[in-house]
């Protein structure tokens, strides 16, 4: 009994002998797993190092990049200025003639006259009686040539007969052309009067709008009492506005113009008449005269703001993404024929929302960079993805400084 009660133990110790067969499979399946990854350890490794050398050879990853070709587009630059109103053509309307005693004054200012109107009269008393006097020598003189003459006649009648000899005919000649000329001379006279009389009234040198009146009754005026008077030539008006030496460069006459005086809220239509030839040194800005129609709202020396269009030429234009700048200034990446980036130095024009216009640098046609370009360096192979390039028309503007 003790022996099988010994047995019994040993059995639950050391569990139950697994037959000979199932041992086999069991060895034989280990074998093939560790096969197996030894076969994909070996294969693996091979097909990874043998497909690294072909694609750097054959298939070499090159960065896409946005390219545009811009060509030309005609940008409408447009120029915001400010300034002062007044007349196109201001007359200053000062004493003509010798002066006097303001008697009446014919006008106020705002009030349309003709070339030649009076504006102010001045007493002419004394010189009216002057130019009496003077008329009444002219027919003193005439008077003189009448008599003379008549005595020329009967001494040419009596010369034949002998009574008078031919040197007291030339004698009464004499008397006769020297009363002629004592005529002239008084009816010069007599004329410079009436010139002078007539220019004591003070008369508008030619139509137009009457602007600004000091001259009253009573005042006493000479040609040094300046002027009295200032016309507004037609009525014409304009602006000057100031801009500065970039914006006028290329600003052509002719170009559009619309002008709002402070505190309106109308806008009048005006155009570029003339750009100033010179530049303050001190400001560093030059005057475009704007020409406006009359409007009672247009009141010279007001302050005014103007938006000037002015068409330029055809140039490339880029969205701003495309610039890039440095130290050396600004630039463009364009693409060769092998796809390569190539530096372009660009000269810039004006930036608005439309984009930016190159005046310089660029015909229009090359392969223009429009992203990216910080991150490229020249001679860099890339892939080009072209994309289409902006309207052909857009509007560029501009502030001055």
């Amino acid at each position: 009994m003790n022996y099988e009660s010994g047995s019994i133990a040993q059995d639950r110790l050391t569990g139950p002998v697994a037959p000979p067969a199932r041992r086999a499979w069991i060895i034989a399946a280990v074998i093939a797993v560790v096969l197996a990854i030894g076969a994909w350890a070996i294969w693996g490794r091979g097909n990874h190092s043998a497909a690294t050398p072909g694609t750097a050879a054959g298939a070499e990853q090159l960065p896409s990049v946005t390219v545009v070709v811009p060509g030309r587009s005609t940008v409408d630059r447009t120029i915001a200025a400010t300034g002062t109103l007044a007349a196109r053509r201001e007359m200053p309307v000062g004493v003509a003639g010798e002066g006097g005693m303001i008697t009446r004054v014919l006008v106020e200012p705002g009030q349309w006259v003709n070339a030649g109107q009076v504006l102010a009269m001045v007493d002419r008393s004394v010189q009216v009686q002057t130019a009496a006097a003077l008329g009444a020598q002219v027919n003193v003189a005439r008077a003189d040539l009448t008599l003379a003459q008549a005595e020329l006649d009967r001494a040419a009648s009596l010369v034949d007969r002998g009574f008078i000899s031919k040197a007291d005919l030339q004698r009464r000649v004499a008397t006769r052309d020297a009363a002629a000329a004592r005529v002239k001379v008084a009816g010069a006279s007599y004329a410079e009067s009436q010139a002078r009389n007539g220019r004591l009234d003070i008369r508008a040198p030619a139509a137009g709008l009457v602007l600004t009146r000091q001259a009253e009754p009573g005042q006493i005026v000479s040609s040094g009492s300046g002027v009295l008077f200032r016309m507004a030539q037609g009525g014409q008006m304009e602006m000057r506005a100031q801009m500065s030496e970039a914006d006028l460069q290329g600003l052509r006459v002719g170009a559009r113009a619309q002008v709002t005086p402070v505190g309106s809220t109308r806008t009048f239509a005006g155009e570029v008449w003339q750009v100033s030839p010179v530049i303050d040194p001190q400001t560093r800005q030059g005057i475009a005269r704007i020409a406006l129609r009359y409007d009672p709202a247009l009141r010279p020396g007001g302050f005014a703001s103007a938006t000037v269009s002015d068409a330029t030429s055809a140039v490339p234009l880029l969205p701003e993404s495309a610039v890039q700048s440095d130290g050396r200034g600004n630039y463009v990446y364009v693409l060769d024929g092998q796809n390569r980036a190539e530096r372009r130095d660009v000269k810039v024009g004006q930036v608005s929302d439309a984009g930016v216009s190159v005046i310089g640098g660029l015909a229009g046609n090359e392969r223009v960079v429009l992203a990216a370009g910080a991150f490229l360096s020249p001679g860099q192979k890339v892939k080009p993805v072209l994309r289409a390039a902006a309207p052909a028309a857009a509007t560029a503007t501009a502030t001055n400084g």
